[in-house]
């Protein structure tokens, strides 16, 4: 029976599952994040080697298929870079690669089409019709007009304490957020760290989750903000595939959203009621990797039930 390695490669950790066509999941596990925009295509591909080595117990080929949903395939040749270090590494004699928001949708929404909004380290979303037609966005962050996610979020709520701090900005109780999170005197402190390198950039996405708890003016601005680009993302995809007036799935995932924050989801049901009020809103209940499963087992002939016991092995 033919075997699928299905890969999850997010910015903060990969997930990895050996399964068989009968949709058998034989060994999963989990490695460091996967990320080429900054370490390069090479480099991000041995995460996924390792990784698969450690858990399986040998070096590749892995299995007779490989399905991988990554992080960093934004553009058709990034999704060709990748595809093609995938098959000169010999993971396995075949390889499908796809943005990992795509994972998202596959895992939410059994389906096999509808939309899917990510926003954890960063926010993009993307979807798929009825009819195979596909809409996405290049998500290269603010070059390409995003806004929001995890990391940026982290960055506003700085930018705001020390604008507060200094005189420049509306008093906030962001401040107290920043000197307390980094254990400073002051927000500014916490910036010149930044900027020295001495606190990695990647921990203002720290201050994401306390953020969204706060009754602070301008900390509700900032959750509002985030609402809107959420609903904006969603509805723009929707309405490309032609599927504002049909019921449709709109999966959200990410670790910002599934945290459960009460006035953020409240915002975002509010914004789809008022702009696709077909919309069935889904927070994703289990892990992404499944999508990557569910799309190797598309690929590899899958038995029927297939789906249904992968799905079921990954049930939360």
């Amino acid at each position: 029976m033919r075997t699928l390695l299905a890969v999850d490669g997010g910015n903060s950790k990969t997930d990895i599952a050996l399964v068989r066509a009968d949709g058998t999941v034989l060994a999963r596990g989990r490695g460091p994040g996967f990320e080429p925009q900054t370490v390069g295509v090479a480099a991000a591909v041995d995460v996924v080697v390792r990784t698969a080595a450690e858990v399986l117990g040998a070096g590749p080929p892995f299995a007779d298929h490989v399905a991988a949903y990554l992080a960093g395939a934004d553009l058709p040749e990034e999704e060709v870079a990748l595809r093609e270090e995938f098959l000169r590494r010999g993971l396995a004699p075949s390889v499908e690669v796809g943005n990992d928001t795509f994972a998202l949708l596959r895992a939410g929404s059994a389906r096999g089409w509808g939309v899917a909004v990510v926003c954890g380290a960063g926010v993009n979303a993307a979807g798929i019709a009825p009819d195979g037609r596909v809409a996405r966005f290049p998500a290269l962050g603010r070059l390409t007009g995003d806004w929001g996610g995890g990391q940026h979020l982290g960055e506003e709520v700085l930018w705001h304490a020390v604008r507060a701090e200094d005189g420049r900005g509306t008093p906030t109780e962001l401040v107290s957020l920043v000197r307390g999170h980094f254990r400073a005197s002051s927000a500014t402190d916490v910036a010149i760290s930044v900027h020295r390198g001495d606190i990695p950039r990647s921990r203002l996405g720290e201050l994401t989750r306390p953020l969204l708890s706060l009754s602070d003016p301008v900390a509700l601005g900032l959750v509002a903000r985030l609402a809107e680009e959420i609903c904006l993302l969603g509805c723009s995809i929707l309405s490309r595939l032609d599927l504002l007036g049909t019921p449709a799935d709109v999966v959200l995932g990410g670790g910002v959203l599934t945290g459960g924050a009460t006035s953020l989801m409240a915002a975002v049901e509010s914004g789809y009621a008022a702009r696709a009020p077909f919309a069935r809103l889904q927070v994703a209940s289990r892990p992404p990797i499944l999508g990557a499963v569910r799309l190797g087992l598309d690929q590899v002939g899958a038995e029927s039930g297939a789906h249904e016991r992968a799905a079921a092995f990954y049930r939360v």
